[in-house]
This record gives structure tokens, C-alpha cells and sequence, in this order.
């Protein structure tokens, strides 16, 4: 299977707009207060270490996972690399424009945007078919080796947490339905937005019928001039016979 010229446009699209809906679904799990997903956990410690900015020690981070791809044999891609210097500028973008909410209700639904708006974004960019994230990288090859989407997600991200949180990260509620709720949610949206390549044209029929101008009668091959001319005559045995007598059959009833 190969993929066509004309879909490059839509595998650039799905890249660019998973990668930018992370930044924005990151920046809502951050503005919501209740606690962030395990990456952004690991990314709070590292910026309040180093007084960088989210979306800077994002950027960095993703280089310092690239490391842990080389004993997996994962191979980066177009998508790998637009991930690892996109999703950064985008999630400080986005901290800049969105409000902080204070009551209870509007922060739960921060919380359940940013988590969904994670799993679609994933599902987009992966399933452009241009390579994963540095971070989901690591969940692709887990999932080669056997493990599912669902348990090599949550490993990736419970291992983030603990990380982050030795590091002086800050966890909450957010961070529990998160980590418990990313695999299931990718799990359920990325086989649904990967964009498949090309199938090779199929045969009419299934390549088991003959041309619409010929018809099979009694597993024979009939021309529409041998239904309606009287010719090639078999014997009122053959197959036009049994024809003309099934016809008469069917006008007489």
C-alpha cells in the first residue's frame, strides 16, 4: 500500500493540529489547578529547578527522550521531530491567552477538555502516519513488543510522574484521572483518526462476475444475443434451452 500524492495535505493538517491541540489541551490541565498529566508533572520540577518556561523545558525534554528511543530500535520521523519544537511554543502560547478558573465546576471542565483534547491530539498527529511524539514514541515501541496501547501508555506515563514528582513537581486529583484514563481514551481514538494509506483498487464484483453485458446462467457464460437471436443452438437440453423454457415458464404464471 502506498500513500497518495493528493493526501499529503491531509497528513500535514492532522500533524499540525494534533500538535498544536496538545499545547492547548496541556495548557488546560495547567489552568485548571487540580493537577497536571505526568509529563507536565516531570515539566513543572524541571522549570521551577531551572527557571525556564513550560513550553522551553518541553523542548528539552523531548531531546532527553529521544536517548531512550535507541535501545527500543524506535526510528523518529517528520512528525517526531514537529512534535519535539512544536508542542513547547504552543503550550506557552496558549498559558498566555487562557484564564486561570476559580469555581469548582468550570476547573472539572478544564480538566476533562484538557484530558480528551490529549487523547484526540494524539490520535491526529500519530495517526498522520509521519512518525509519534518523543514521549509517545515510547509508547509505539512498547506496543510493538507486545504490551497494548492502553497498558504501554499508562506504563509511559506513571514512569513521568514518579519522576516528576521527585523532582518537586506538583501532582493532584488531575493527575490520577489522568493517568489513569489517557490509555483507555488513546486506546479508543487513535485507530479511529489514523488516516490508512491507499487500498490498491478492488476488481467489480469482486473480480467474480463477467462484464454487465453478459449475464451467467446455470454457471455459463450467455450473450445477449444468444438470449434473444435463437443462436448458438444446443438442444433444447442446453443452456438456451433451459433459458427459453424457464422465460416461458415465467410468462404463462
Amino acid at each position: 500500500m502506498k500513500w497518495a500524492g493528493d493526501r499529503i495535505a491531509q497528513r500535514a493538517t492532522r500533524l499540525l493540529t494534533g500538535l498544536a491541540l496538545y499545547g492547548i489541551s496541556t495548557a488546560l490541565l495547567v489552568r485548571a489547578g487540580l493537577g497536571t498529566d505526568p509529563w507536565t508533572v516531570l515539566t513543572q520540577g524541571i522549570a521551577r529547578t531551572t527557571g525556564l518556561t513550560l513550553g522551553a523545558v518541553v523542548v528539552l525534554i523531548s531531546a532527553g527522550v529521544f536517548l531512550l528511543w535507541l535501545p527500543l530500535r524506535q526510528r523518529p520521523g517528520i512528525g517526531t521531530l514537529a512534535n519535539a519544537v512544536l508542542v513547547g511554543p504552543a503550550l506557552d502560547q496558549a498559558l498566555r491567552v487562557l484564564p486561570t478558573p476559580q469555581p469548582w465546576p468550570y476547573r472539572l471542565l478544564f480538566l476533562a477538555a484538557g484530558l480528551i483534547g490529549t487523547a484526540v491530539a494524539t490520535g491526529l498527529y500519530v495517526g498522520a502516519g509521519w512518525g509519534p511524539g518523543p514521549r509517545d514514541g515510547l509508547m509505539t515501541a512498547l506496543a510493538r513488543r507486545g504490551l497494548s496501547i492502553r497498558l504501554a501508555r499508562t506504563l509511559v506515563e506513571a514512569s513521568a510522574l514518579a519522576s516528576g514528582w521527585l523532582l518537586g513537581g506538583t501532582a493532584g486529583i488531575g493527575t490520577a484521572v489522568y493517568a489513569i484514563g489517557i490509555g483507555p481514551l488513546v486506546g479508543f481514538f487513535l485507530p479511529r483518526l489514523a488516516l490508512q494509506p491507499n487500498e490498491p483498487a478492488k476488481p467489480p464484483h469482486d473480480g467474480h462476475a463477467p462484464a454487465s453485458r453478459h449475464r451467467v446462467l446455470e454457471g455459463r457464460l450467455i450473450r445477449p444475443a444468444d438470449r434473444f437471436s435463437g443462436g448458438p443452438r444446443r438442444g433444447a437440453g442446453g443452456v438456451v434451452g433451459r433459458y427459453r423454457t424457464h422465460r416461458r415458464r415465467h410468462q404463462e404464471r
